[in-house]
């Protein structure tokens, strides 16, 4: 039996490899590609250790998006199919759990630094909770716009278990007058002149026992390449927040003016985060809690169903924390909907599992799903835009043909 941290030591050795181009081009490389529907989609398929098949947007640093036929294995993502997003290239690979520790600092009455068998001690929690990329969909974008071309694999949805963000704090014990929460990981740039990942939440929004450091994803560590052995889990909000390898959470007294807070992943601010194609915002905010978002998993674009009998249409639909009130569809391009069955309730920041039985017609059809959650909040009929490719959600349309 190999134990646990000799496990993740040969991972890391393993996938240390992956950063070599000649590694990466030959030995681990699958020869299988896939196309996304948008200009420039084919990718190849990639196999990194603790991870199925996975479609590959850069190798340096590993960015692998979930193929789109997990989501309908079932409404929680499996963790070898969970998809990774890193900004920097110093990726951790060799970290012995048994001497990590993460360090609470700043505007504290005592400051930390805290073991993983520390942390184990401490009262756990447990939530369903979807980790969605702030550009999941961005090569859909009408004008295309820069950044990773993604397409809807950009997602995932777990149970995480770990302990509170406020049982910490309140250890620690946080001081008046403190207004945010910095986290950094273990991850970092290559060159100095590049910015290092460090995110920041507000006091308040940091200790609303929700937020959660997280040790565990699926009844298992957190995998590699999804940041063990501690991640930051910010329900309802966008991976951006999710810091992986967390080592560093700091308290100060102000607003943090990093680069990933300050310039980088900010949208309009509007009603809708966008503005007209092709123009610029007057101003921005930091991206903040997902929009209301549905899916088909069941069918994919020119599949063939059988015309004149009922076929299940299947699905799933999440959003930033109201929940999901209803999901329609509808197959005559949206003058009616239909009310789909929704599946069992595993949190408000969960994906809803939906299904309903659609009799088709002889043909080719369209199937447009929508979902609306408890706030009345739903999707547009049309596609929104921003500069960054963020918060797609506009209705999904998935094509197929009766016979």
């Amino acid at each position: 039996m190999i134990d646990r941290r000799r496990l993740i030591v040969r991972s890391g050795a393993m996938l240390a490899a992956l950063g070599t181009a000649s590694a990466f081009g030959s030995r681990f490389a699958f020869a299988d590609t896939v196309t996304l529907p948008f200009d420039n989609g084919e990718r190849p398929l990639v196999k990194y250790p603790q991870k199925r098949a996975m479609i590959g947007l850069t190798s340096r640093p590993p960015q692998l998006e979930t193929p789109f036929s997990v989501f309908n294995e079932g409404v929680i993502t499996p963790n070898d199919a969970f998809f990774v997003r890193y900004h920097l290239a110093d990726v951790p690979l060799d970290i012995d759990p048994d001497k990590f520790t993460i360090e609470i600092k700043g505007k504290v009455d005592k400051p930390l630094k805290l073991s993983m068998a520390e942390i184990r001690k401490l009262p756990a929690v447990e939530i369903v909770a979807v980790n969605q990329c702030s550009g999941n969909s961005r090569g859909f974008s009408d004008p295309r716009v820069a950044g990773g071309q993604l397409a809807n694999g950009a997602m995932g949805n777990a149970r995480w278990r770990g302990v509170p963000l406020k049982t910490v704090l309140d250890k620690a014990g946080v001081q008046a007058g403190a207004k945010q929460v910095t986290f950094n990981g273990m991850d970092g740039p290559v060159s100095d002149k590049t910015p290092d990942f460090v995110k920041a939440l507000d006091i308040d929004h940091a200790r609303d026992g929700e937020v959660m450091l997280a040790y565990a994803m699926n009844g298992h560590d957190l995998p590699v390449l999804n940041g063990f052995p501690l991640r930051l889990v910010v329900p309802g909000h966008y991976g951006t927040y999710w810091v992986k390898h967390l080592n560093d959470i700091t308290v100060i007294d102000n607003v943090f003016d990093g680069f990933w807070m300050k310039s980088a992943y900010r949208i309009p601010d509007t009603d809708c985060a966008c503005v007209e194609p092709g123009t610029a915002p007057k101003a921005t905010v930091p991206i903040n809690r997902f929009n209301v978002r549905s899916f088909v998993t069941s069918l994919t674009n020119g599949a063939k169903v059988k015309a004149g009998k009922p076929t299940l249409v299947k699905g799933i639909a999440f959003d930033g924390g109201k929940g999901i009130k209803e999901v329609s569809v509808s197959t005559d391009g949206g003058k009616t909907w239909t009310a789909a069955k929704l599946g069992k309730d595993l949190g408000k920041y969960s994906f809803r599992e939906w299904q309903l039985p659609v009799t088709f017609a002889a043909g080719a059809q369209q199937i447009k799903v929508r979902a609306t959650n408890n706030a009345g909040q739903t999707q547009p009929a049309t596609a929104t835009w921003n500069p960054p490719g963020y918060m797609r959600n506009v209705i999904e349309t998935t094509s197929v043909t009766a016979a």
